[in-house]
């Protein structure tokens, strides 16, 4: 059973930093496609970051040079450091992995960037 388990958000003022972290069990995340993504209030699921299993990334415009998307695989675990946040990085931000093109998703951690 594949299970996500997000962790790192919080309460961080503009041109802070944060990194979220995603633990997972149940496969071994270096043979799947992992990726970041974030709904902000009143708006749709957006992808933020992904890396493939090769270990190439990629990103949303809105973030790149800003959020870097990395993975330990001994640790089986998922990273989003995210730096110079905005305001409108505010989101819940959701860790996801693609498996047999069945998509599995963490519960969720809130990102909130405030003064």
């Amino acid at each position: 059973q594949v299970q996500l388990v997000e962790s790192g958000g919080g309460l961080v003022q503009p041109g802070g930093s944060l990194r979220l972290s995603c633990a997972v069990s149940g496969t071994i995340i270096g043979f799947n496609t992992m990726a970041w993504y974030r709904q902000a209030p009143g708006k749709q699921r957006e992808l933020v970051a992904r890396i493939f299993s090769g270990g190439t990334t990629n990103y949303v415009d809105s973030v790149k040079g800003r959020f870097t998307i990395s993975r330990d695989i001994a640790k089986n675990t998922v990273y989003l450091q995210m730096s110079s946040l905005k305001s409108e990085d505010t989101a819940v931000f959701y860790c996801n992995l693609i498996r047999s093109g069945q998509y599995y998703w963490g519960q969720g951690t809130q990102v909130t960037v405030s003064s």
